[in-house]
């Protein structure tokens, strides 16, 4: 299959991108987060890179850099955090509307397919107005053929990890439109945590690995440490503690069950966040040492290949690695996409 052209917009530290190599070339990026930023020049070094605002970056600036090629892809991830079910704020999150930039760039790019990733929660009769403005934005652009919006979870397609997503894809030309791939790793299936992380050193709070430098463990205040002891392993949760060592928000509290729960190793993970090495924030405990699960575990789950470099302090590679589309999940994606553009080009 040869390389058909992509632009990654709001590509983060290039998740997207790694999972499109080999079928697609992407020759621009956009995203304005520095530390993910200088993740994604390291990793992809060939690819024209622009750290703006998109909401300020001129797209003519884009246009120069592709010249006389045309661009067969356009992958619009933009933040999730508006539309995920964890955000309770009550204010309207100006986030919203970064989706919108989408029809401002296909309008000058003229993209023969655009690929939408999001949290489900996107489809939320709440989020009714912007879904339908983008619809409509997009049809006035001739973008008249739909496959979706989709919901689909991650672990379906080779990914360690339970992560259902928004998927929607449009395209001018009703031949190029592909369809969705059947699971590659259905129930049953599936790649399981130990299959992901099983192989890796065993760690204590605050001990580090000798030779990988993402795999080091948080080290945790004795309090925490004698909730984890209690913690049963393979699963357990924080039910499973001593009332003296419950947690005062927790005492009549039974909400947020995985909070302070430990993964299962014959099991997917749970979604990774951008707390996935904080166990306050979710079922980020490992499935048998008394810690959290460290970068390089979130990283694999997260199927990042152990060569991919991240740059920053570890709290910024940890939102880094939370916010990335699963590159296998994106490989799937893209090899679809790169068939169906393959046969439109034979029936040409």
């Amino acid at each position: 299959m040869p390389n058909f052209t992509a632009i990654d917009l709001f590509c983060g530290c290039g998740a997207v991108t790694q999972g499109l190599k080999g079928i697609f070339e992407v020759i621009v990026a956009v995203d304005n987060n520095p530390y993910a930023s200088e993740s994604y020049r390291v990793n992809h070094p060939e690819v024209n890179f622009f750290e703006e605002d998109i909401t300020q970056l001129d797209v003519s600036k884009i246009l120069r850099v592709v010249g006389n090629q045309s661009i067969d892809l356009m992958v619009v991830c933009a933040p999730c955090q508006p539309f995920s079910s964890q955000n309770h704020t009550k204010n309207t999150d100006d986030r919203v509307n970064l989706i919108l930039q989408a029809c401002r760039f296909a309008k000058v790019l003229k993209p023969r397919l655009i690929l939408f990733e999001n949290v489900k929660g996107i489809i939320a009769s709440k989020h009714s107005s912007i879904t339908q403005k983008l619809k409509i934005d997009l049809k006035k652009l001739g973008y008249n053929h739909w496959l979706g919006p989709l919901s689909v979870d991650a672990a379906d397609y080779g990914v360690p990890q339970r992560r259902k997503r928004f998927i929607m894809v449009v395209s001018r030309e009703k031949n190029a439109l592909p369809t969705f791939p059947n699971p590659t790793s259905p129930e049953g299936k599936r790649i399981k945590v130990e299959d992901a992380i099983g192989d890796l050193p065993p760690l204590s709070s605050g001990e580090r690995s000798d030779n990988d430098p993402l795999h080091f463990a948080r080290k945790h205040k004795p309090i925490a440490l004698r909730r984890f002891a209690h913690i049963k392993k393979d699963g357990g949760s924080r039910f499973d503690l001593p009332t003296n060592l419950v947690l005062d928000c927790h005492k009549e509290h039974k909400g947020h069950p995985d909070v302070y729960g430990r993964m299962t190793w014959n099991a997917v993970a749970p979604t990774l966040t951008t707390g996935c090495t904080d166990v306050t924030r979710g079922r980020f405990l490992h499935p048998h040492d008394d810690r959290a699960i460290t970068l390089r575990e979130a990283a694999r789950l997260q199927t990042f290949p152990d060569n991919y470099i991240f740059k920053g302090c570890p709290q910024e590679i940890a939102r880094q690695i939370g916010n990335a589309v699963p590159v296998e999940f994106v490989r799937t994606i893209g090899h679809t996409m790169g068939e169906s553009l393959m046969e439109q080009k034979w029936s040409e």
